[in-house]
């Protein structure tokens, strides 16, 4: 065969092989890297993504913890407030029961005293007239009358 002869036919074969490649293998080689290249971008912008939502979750964060202070500085202010409440009024209730409960003795030592005056009276009473009875049973002598009242004082001390 001759030069030419075999240079044409391997120019055929060269263009049939690039045809060929073009039309059955190149596509889906630059498909699969089309879609890597789409992958790496997709994924590169859900990190960036990720790294904004992660800037604004930690600002929520820090604002969430702001208020949380702010709301247990609050409730614990509350909550000493009452709680201040709560001893003044228990103060103030125990003030009066100690008064009511001094008023009460004071009451029923005055009753008390009321009774033994009573009491008191009535056995100065009784003896009086036990007395004037002594005295009117027997004859009328200064004498005896004189010691039945010293007897009758004797009773009485």
């Amino acid at each position: 065969m001759n030069l030419n002869a075999t240079l044409i036919a391997q120019l055929v074969v060269f263009f049939i092989l690039g045809w060929f490649t073009m039309k059955f293998v190149w596509p889906p080689i630059v498909k699969a890297l089309d879609e890597r290249a789409k992958k790496i971008a997709d994924g590169l912008a859900a990190a960036d993504k990720a790294k904004a939502d992660l800037a604004l979750a930690e600002k929520k964060v820090v604002e969430e913890l702001r208020k949380a202070r702010e709301s247990a500085g609050d409730t614990r202010a509350v909550a000493e407030r009452q709680a201040a409440s709560l001893v003044e009024e228990a103060r103030t209730e125990a003030a009066r029961i100690v008064a009511k409960a001094r008023e009460d003795a004071e009451a029923e030592a005055g009753v008390a005293a009321q009774r033994a005056k009573e009491a008191l009276r009535e056995q100065v009473a009784q003896l009086a007239v036990a007395g004037a009875e002594r005295i009117l049973r027997k004859e009328i002598n200064a004498q005896a009358h004189a010691d039945l009242l010293a007897n009758l004082k004797q009773e009485l001390q």
